[in-house]
């Protein structure tokens, strides 16, 4: 198995996309807290220590262990021009052998998003997976109406490849989601979503 380098940076245009540090805490805590309600509809309900130091602590426990066994690669991104936390991108279950595919999940805070940022981090971090991490396929699933990300994850190369039923508990609720894939070599023409 491929081990990913434990010094982990991506630069783009206005970020870099680093793995979280026990320093992040508390930019992390308020930005997820000032963004609760733009950020719930969309995803698992939070544990009731979620904003906790300790739950901060574990994550980033989580992150350097993931990073260093090369099962996922979770990054914070941060603007360069005044090294604020904006949000997050995880490329999670990597798996290997006759695979080599891994699933994106992000998020911005809400003062963040709509600018762009989301997605030069999905095309650095999908190059990533490319080129570094030798994977052949990235995919990605979101709610049927989650417009914005659907219009995203499409202008980032990813393509539409159908439905899982039940597929996350998003919310406090079983949610049926569509399902993208981005290849390597993509020689497949826009697809019709559903």
């Amino acid at each position: 198995m491929q081990l990913l380098k434990r010094k982990v940076a991506i630069e783009t245009e206005r970020l870099t996309l680093r793995p979280p540090l026990h320093a992040d805490f508390r930019s992390w805590a308020t930005l997820r807290s000032d963004s609760i309600e733009y950020l719930s509809p969309w995803e698992p309900s939070w544990a009731s220590d979620h904003l906790s130091r300790k739950a901060f602590t574990n994550r980033v426990y989580w992150a350097n262990r993931s990073v260093s066994g090369g099962t996922a690669l979770p990054l914070f991104l941060i603007r360069r021009n005044d090294n604020m936390l904006i949000g997050a991108i995880t490329l999670d279950n990597i798996r290997r052998g006759p695979s080599q595919a891994g699933t994106l999940g992000y998020w911005t805070g809400e003062p963040f998003s709509r600018r762009g940022y989301m997605r030069e981090a999905i095309e650095a971090t999908v190059h990533y997976a490319f080129t570094r991490l030798d994977l052949s396929r990235v995919e990605a699933a979101c709610l049927p109406e989650n417009i914005a990300s659907r219009g995203l994850l499409e202008k980032t190369g990813f393509k539409y490849e159908g439905v899982a039923q039940s597929y996350l508990q998003i919310d406090g609720r079983w949610r049926t989601h569509v399902l993208y894939a981005h290849l390597r070599g993509d020689r497949r023409g826009k697809t019709a979503a559903g």
